[in-house]
Formats: structure tokens, sequence, C-alpha cells
């Protein structure tokens, strides 16, 4: 079976973005195996009891903050505004507008933060009831959690500074270092849970420690960086600057339209801290690990293809007129490198998110008992974190979907759609966690699970309601052949090769997984060597059974 004719085209930039992303793929696969390692280290000293549970909260409320602002919707909103200054900078071959925005951005995005940063910091114990008031009922579970939380939140301030110079340089198509920095954040946890742990009253205080401290080596890593192209930054308090303004009005719906995930997420730790102690740190351990093809391959595909989207100022063709014959052309080859830029990515999210699901879900228990039941994380643990994690794992291709699609709105300064929709999604997934938990938790005392499963569910509604309205876009339809769809016939091709091949890899991993109980009593050179033939041969079959069908490496390159 081969991969259906396509029209003839001229080259697209996907052969290039195709290799840009395989580079920050690397660096972010660098940074989530040291994240993983990192994680291994937290369960052995610190398992998934209340003082696990005290940090994972006092940690996760920063991170949440730090993917609205540092790679979530300050990015979305400040890199088309940023290719609109290089635009006019390259035309005018005057570097002074440009140097304005970013002084101007620092100043207003740092003062910003500092002033949510003190408050936050003063009113702690408030902050701790609004994202953990289960933790009210247990007193010193809660006064640790503040305690972790005063340390840990100065660390949004640091890192979205990191994230702003991270998205000028990945406007100007240096990927590696921003894709690179997280590295310090996991290296200095590690360092600071094996070796400064020991000399403290309360262990659990040096993992919030590692935090801040990675935070000033991400930033002072990357300025260097933004002194070759001659943009490092003097912050100047300028909130009227016009760039700034802009951005601003971007930025605030797409706080939450880009960000519906980590809401769902962050509702799920609300909640979880109502369930039984353990609940927040199952939840923790499972969703990063179903989070790793994400972050490797799905943010990687959004980091490289926003900055080409939005060069193409596709939101400019939407208007009365079309101008002459040779504009309507020119403005249809837009659309047609728009169209095919976004296919790309999804045809790139469906061959690595299907296989990665499947994989996750049937080596769950296996891969968390190699990597975490040491020490103070116990079997029960393991199989608590197991099953969420499935969960999380069934939703993966939705939310590698959701960051591709989402970028063809940003790039066009759509940030009102992605709003709606999330808001539908939120709603959905708010509806669907009151109903799997109360089943769950209250038949099967299972409530973690149900939150996992309800953030899946509502992550297929948000990326089917994103790439419905994308192919309904008025700049997209205008220059589209009646009745053509967004995704290519390539797309529904490859779709349809991919679903069978991991049909045939989940049916070979099935078959030679050896018992549940192998893995509980297995040493950890046992247990490692078992997960690296079954990822081998899991691999193998589903690339194999990919050739027969059909498929090359031509497939990814242009549509």
């Amino acid at each position: 079976m081969t991969a259906p004719a396509s029209s003839p085209r001229p080259a697209r930039p996907t052969n290039r973005l195709l290799g840009s992303s395989l580079v920050v793929g690397s660096m972010t696969m660098l940074s989530r195996v040291m994240g993983l390692l990192r994680d291994v280290v937290i369960a052995r000293f610190f398992g998934a009891g209340e003082n696990a549970d005290a940090f994972f909260v006092a940690f996760r409320i920063p991170q949440f903050l730090r993917r609205l602002f540092a790679e979530g919707a300050f990015a979305q909103a400040f890199i088309p505004v940023l290719a609109e200054y290089r635009n006019a900078r390259e035309q005018s071959g005057d570097l002074a507008a440009l140097r304005l925005l970013v002084n101007a951005v620092c100043g207003v995005l740092g003062g910003t933060l500092l002033l949510i940063t003190s408050v936050v910091v003063m009113s702690a114990p408030l902050v701790t009831m609004v994202f953990a008031p289960g933790f009210i009922n247990q007193p010193e579970k809660f006064e640790l959690t503040v305690a972790l939380l005063r340390i840990t939140f100065p660390y949004l301030l640091l890192i979205s500074l990191t994230g702003f110079a991270g998205a000028i340089l990945n406007s100007y198509d240096r990927f590696v270092v921003p894709a690179f920095t997280p590295v310090l954040l996991n290296a200095s946890l590690i360092a600071c849970a094996l070796w400064l742990s020991p000399h403290l009253a309360e262990p659990v205080f040096a993992l919030a420690w590692g935090v801040v401290l990675a935070g000033f080596a991400q930033l002072m890593f990357q300025l260097p960086f933004l002194a070759k192209l001659h943009l490092l930054p003097r912050p100047t308090w300028d909130p009227s600057h016009p760039g700034v303004r802009k951005i601003m009005q971007l930025m605030l719906p797409a706080i939450f339209g880009v960000s519906v995930s980590q809401i769902n997420l962050l509702l799920d730790t609300v909640l979880a801290s109502f369930l039984p102690s353990g609940s927040v740190s199952w939840l923790y351990y499972s969703d990063r690990l179903a989070e790793l093809p994400l972050g490797v391959f799905g943010i990687a595909i959004a980091t490289v293809i926003l900055p080409s989207l939005s060069r193409l100022q596709l939101g400019s063709l939407v208007g009365e007129g079309v101008g002459t014959l040779e504009q309507q052309q020119a403005n249809t080859a837009v659309v047609e490198q728009f169209r095919d830029t976004l296919d790309w990515g999804l045809r790139c999210v469906v061959v690595i998110a299907l296989p990665a699901s499947c994989a996750l879900v049937l080596l769950a228990q296996p891969i968390l008992y190699l990597l975490f039941q040491y020490q103070a994380m116990t079997p029960l643990d393991v199989q608590m974190s197991a099953l969420s994690m499935q969960a999380y794992a069934l939703g993966l291709l939705a939310f590698m979907s959701i960051k591709v699609l989402a970028t063809g709105y940003f790039a066009q300064q759509d940030m009102k759609t992605p709003v709606r929709i999330g808001i539908i999604a939120m709603v959905a997934n708010m509806g669907l966690n009151l109903f799997l938990v109360a089943i769950l938790h209250f038949y099967f005392r299972l409530g973690h699970v149900g939150l996992a499963l309800a953030t899946s569910l509502a992550a297929f509604l948000n990326a089917g309601l994103l790439l419905r309205g994308l192919s309904n876009s008025p700049a997209i339809q205008r220059f589209m052949v009646t009745g053509e769809h967004l995704l290519s016939g390539q797309f529904w091709w490859l779709l349809r090769q991919t679903l069978l091949a991991t049909l045939i890899m989940g049916l070979a991993l099935y078959g030679a997984s050896p018992d549940l109980s192998f893995w509980a009593e297995a040493s950890f050179l046992q247990r490692l060597g078992e997960v690296m033939i079954l990822c081998a041969g899991g691999l193998a079959s589903y690339v194999a059974v990919l050739l027969l069908l059909g498929v090359r490496v031509r497939h990814f390159r242009a549509s």
C-alpha cells in the first residue's frame, strides 16, 4: 500500500522544521531523562507520603504559572509581535525599535512578576488553601506546604524571565539553548536531594532550595546568548509601549486558552488533596512519565513551527478584497504553506503519540517498578501511580495535537477562539471529574484515576474543537478548493497505517510482557534488562510494520 499521490508543489520549509524539531527534541530528551532521574531520586528519598505531597503542591503552583508566563501564553503572544518588529527592522536596518521592545517587555514582565511573587509569598497560607484545600484538616501537612511554597514561588520570576529570553532565541531559530536549559533544574534538584537534604532537619526543604537555585542558573545561562544577538535587555517600565500593549492584549485571553490542560491538572491537584494521602504524589509520578513524549516531541514540534507560522502572517489575508490575480496566487501559496506546516506537525504527532500511548498503557507498571519502587516508594504506590499513568496515556494524542493546533491560532494572533474552546473543555473536564471521581473513589477507592481519565477525555474534546475551528477559518477557507480539508490525504493515509502498526506492536508487547509478580520481585538490573528488551522489540515491530505498509521518511518532509 502506498501513500496517495499529491499534486506537485514547490519545496516547503517542513524539511528545515524536521531538522529543527529533531534538535529541540534531542535536547528536550536529555532534559526529560534528567527529569526522570530527578524523580527517581525524589521517590527513593521521599516516596509518596505527606512530605512528598507537600513539596509537589508547593512546586506545582509556580510550575503552573510558569506554563502561563514562561512557555505558554506569553511566548505565544510575544513571538508573533517580535516577528513583526523583526520584519520592520530587516526592512529598515535599524535595531533600535527592536531593542526598545525587548527592554520594555522585560521591564513590564519582570516588574509584574516581582509584584505577584511578593504578594504570594506574604499570603502563602491563603494560596495554599486555594490550591490544596484538602490539606486544611491536616495542620502539619498544611504548614509544611506553606513553608515550602514561600521558598519555591520566587522560581516563577526567574523562570519567566528565562522563558522571555528563550522566546527571543527561538524566534531567531536558536532552539538548542532554550531546549537545554531545563536540564539545569533537574541537575539542581538531584544535587540538593543527594547532598543538601542529609544536612537539614527537614530534608524535603532541600528540594525547595534546589528549585530556587535552578531558577538563577537557568536565567544566567541564557543571557550570554542574548548578548550575541545584541538583544541583552535593559529593563524599562514602559507599559504604554505599543508592542507591550499588543502583547498584553494577546496574552490575557491566551493565558486561559493555551493553558487549559495545565488548569485541568491543577484542578486535579485540588481535588486530589481531598483524596487519600499519596494521591497527589501518584498523580505527579504518573503525569511526569505520561508527559515525557509530550515534552520531547509535542512541545518541540510546536516550538519550531510557531515562528514559521508567525512569519507567514496568515491573518493579513482576511479581508474583503483579495487584490490582483498575482496577489491571489501569492495568498494561495501562503495558505498552502500554512496548511503544509500544520499538516506536517500533526503527521509527526500521529506517528509518535499513538505508539507511545499504547506502550505507556501496557508498560505502566514495569516502567514505574523500574524507576521508582525502591526504599520509600511502596508497591502500592507503584500500582496506584500506574493506573493514573494509563489514564493520562490514553489522552497523549490529544495533548500533543493541542500543542500543534494552538499554534495555528496564535500565529494569526487569534487568541479568542482558543479561549472559547478552552472554556468548553474545562467545563467538560470539571463535570467529568465529579462524575468519574464519585464512581471510582466511592466504589473502588481509585478517585485519582478518575481525575486523570477526565483530563484525557477533555483533551480530546479540546483538540477536536481546535481542529474544526482551524478547518473553518476564513483565512484558510478563502483560498481553498471547495470541499478541501485542512488536513491532506497523506495525513489520513498515515493515520490508518499508524493505527495498524500500533495495534500489532501492542499485541507483541502484551504477549512478551512477564507476569506482574516478576516486576515486584526482580532486581534493578533484571527490571532494566526486561524493559529495554520490551521497548526495543516494540519499537522494532512498530517500525517494521510501518515500512511494510509503505511509510517512508519522505512522508515527514513536504506534503
